[in-house]
């Protein structure tokens, strides 16, 4: 719950009087709260601003938001937690939900899996909006989950079927796992993690502490249950996909300070995967790329708590080599959910290319990394992949999501149903349109960094300073920033210069320009005494160009800057045949678009490409048969066939 002054002062006049130990720590634990949220440790030099200081101003990403938000109140608590109350032994309230959330025949689904992720978007949309709706309903799914866990007794609580049964059966000895399945059960621990992230995120955004006392017991009957292991046999149980349990173990040690979690945390490192990487190998062909990457997520959370120089090795050359060796134009990775060879090459374009999920924890990652060392490619891939991935997963007519962002030319977008999907994607989604803040700005102690030109507005309280960025981008080629401050402060903003942005990248300070001095993708310092009502002015060019797959140099795209352009090949789809349902691969079978090859008549790309009288609406011209076909923002592209990558044919 979000405490009153009133009802924080009772609380901490009850601590007084109570003088209990275990509350003491609570309070520590509450004082830590950014600390466990940013990764506030010696490893860590920048750090990321709350979702409550920044304000989302008009903007696609603010639409994409507020029209989230109304798919996470229509969604009914209760169908989310039916799986909970049964696995406790009591009535469910509602019946589940289908998709992914409906138990199998066999006792093998995911039921459960969603609400996680729910809980999650419900706290980072209540710190990022201040709306009490979802607070409300937040507070609502933790007492039932409290419920639930009271009712079993153990301190587990969770949603997987037979979970509880089936981890005590794997205690005993009898590990049967497989890459999808620990004992029949399909991936519990992926699920169960679901479950501790969310209580986790309801603890730090929302200050929910009934979320951090279910963690804690979770978390204790977790650490009790590996324990039973020995080394061995508890690599055995991590060739099951177990998602983000390292990230989150170490992120309860950071606020709670209990070494059982850091050791917990430990454990679960898959060898099989760290090794190679801390050895600076790239093993990843052939691997299912969402099972690894949050793997390397712990890496990188693990470090930050421990100062465990391996694990930060490790993850910096994984970010490197996915990003450089095996990320499509949207900054998107993977085919058919899994790393091929290094470089990609055309056969890797198909309808399911490029997972949402994969990206989601992609921006995760890289995150991490920003705050250990402010590299400006790191923002320049993250703007890249929030554009062209993550706010194009998202169906801005019904707030639904894209599993998969197809890579084959000619197909189109395939977006889950509101009630009956509950893909991976569908989780993921529902937090990727909630944060879109996170990211905008970072700061050091006497820095502040502007990594995207979002409208936005940001209070940084430390410095008592407001940041108020006006925009239009990408639809224009400048961003102006206004400084608000009761009195002068000296500090310096490090204006970010995208790798995209060439000669005539710009910046003044209240009417007057500013030497530049430094290359694309860097970052500009402006350091000076700041005052009431100063203003900077960013001004960014953009120009299109072609890039072309890592493995092939005559398979390209189109950008704009740092916005992909998609070519509309095919007529409107109608809505309706465009969702999948229960089965996300039911629509693999669906026809695609015959898209020409480009035969340039001229060697400038810009000769290629004429604009219009829409900013970012261009057409082809100079390219043969593709003559006249319409490019457009992928983000904007969701109801047509559409290509991203062209067959450069420059034969005569």
């Amino acid at each position: 719950m979000k405490y009153t002054n009133k009802n924080y002062n009772t609380y901490l006049m009850n601590l007084w009087w109570r003088v209990s130990i275990v509350a003491l720590a609570m309070i520590v634990c509450n004082s830590t709260l950014s600390k466990a949220q940013d990764g506030d440790d010696s490893q860590v030099k920048y750090q990321l601003f709350s979702l409550s200081d920044v304000q989302l101003l008009d903007s696609p990403f603010k639409s994409a938001m507020e029209l989230n938000g109304k798919y996470l109140l229509k969604l009914d608590a209760d169908r989310l937690l039916a799986p909970f109350l049964k696995e406790a032994g009591l009535d469910p309230k509602a019946p589940n939900y289908g998709g992914w959330e409906e138990q199998g025949e066999m006792g093998d689904g995911l039921d459960g899996h969603s609400l996680g992720h729910y809980v999650s978007a419900l706290s980072m949309i209540y710190a990022a909006t201040g709306k009490q709706e979802f607070g409300e309903r937040l507070d609502y799914v933790v007492n039932e989950l409290r419920r639930s866990q009271e009712a079993i007794g153990t301190g587990y609580v969770g949603g997987v079927p037979n979970g509880e049964e089936i981890l005590n059966e794997v205690r005993t000895g009898k590990i049967e796992a497989e890459p999808f399945a620990l004992n029949g059960s399909w991936v519990p621990w992926y699920n169960l993690h679901k479950l501790f992230a969310g209580l986790r995120d309801a603890y730090l955004y929302a200050d929910n502490e009934a979320a951090l006392d279910i963690l804690v017991e979770l978390s204790d009957w977790t650490v009790e249950w590996a324990n039973s292991f020995s080394e061995e046999q508890f690599q055995e149980i991590l060739k099951t996909e177990f998602g983000g349990m390292k990230e989150v173990m170490a992120d309860l040690y950071a606020i709670t300070q209990e070494e059982k979690y850091v050791e917990l945390s430990r454990k679960f490192t898959d060898h099989s995967i760290f090794e190679p990487l801390a050895d600076n190998e790239d093993r990843l062909a052939g691997l299912h790329a969402n099972t690894q990457i949050p793997k390397v997520i712990g890496d990188a959370r693990l470090y930050e708590v421990s100062g465990d120089t391996e694990m930060k090795e490790a993850a910096e050359f994984f970010w490197k080599t996915v990003t450089e060796n095996h990320t499509y134009v949207n900054g998107g990775n993977s085919d058919g959910e899994h790393f091929g060879p290094p470089k990609i090459k055309s056969e890797r374009l198909s309808k399911s290319s490029s997972e949402t999920c994969n990206t989601y924890n992609m921006l995760k990652l890289t995150q991490h990394l920003s705050r250990w060392s402010a590299h400006p490619q790191y923002a320049d891939y993250y703007e890249r992949a929030l554009y062209n991935h993550i706010l194009a997963s998202q169906d801005p007519q019904t707030g639904m999501f894209a599993y998969y962002i197809s890579m084959e030319p000619g197909y189109h977008k395939i977006f889950s149903t509101p009630y009956d999907s509950f893909w991976c994607c569908v989780g993921s989604g529902m937090e990727n349109h909630t944060k879109y803040g996170r990211y905008i700005y970072m700061h050091g102690q006497d820095e502040l960094f502007v990594n995207l030109f979002i409208p936005s507005q940001l209070d940084w309280e430390e410095k008592g300073v407001r940041v108020i960025q006006e925009t239009s981008f990408p639809k224009s080629e400048s961003s102006t920033f206004t400084i608000h401050t009761d009195e002068p402060k000296e500090f310096s903003i490090m204006m970010r210069r995208p790798y995209w942005a060439g000669e005539d990248f710009a910046i003044s300070v209240n009417g007057n320009s500013i030497e530049i001095g430094s290359e694309p993708s860097s970052y500009i310092e402006i350091a000076r005494i700041w005052k009431n009502g100063d203003t900077i002015e960013v001004t960014l060019p953009m120009e299109t160009r072609t890039e072309s797959l890592s493995g092939d140099e005559n398979t390209i795209a189109f950008m704009h800057g740092p916005i992909l352009l998609a070519g509309i090949v095919g007529e409107e789809i109608p809505i309706q045949s465009q969702y999948a349902h229960s089965e996300q691969y039911e629509y693999f079978s669906l026809p695609t678009v015959d898209v020409p090859d480009l035969q340039p008549q001229t060697n400038s790309v810009q000769g290629w490409v004429e604009g219009t009288s829409e900013p970012l609406q261009f057409t082809l011209t100079n390219v043969g048969d593709a003559n006249d076909i319409r490019l457009a923002p992928f983000y904007e592209v969701n109801h047509d066939h559409y290509t991203i990558y062209w067959n450069l044919d420059e034969k005569d």
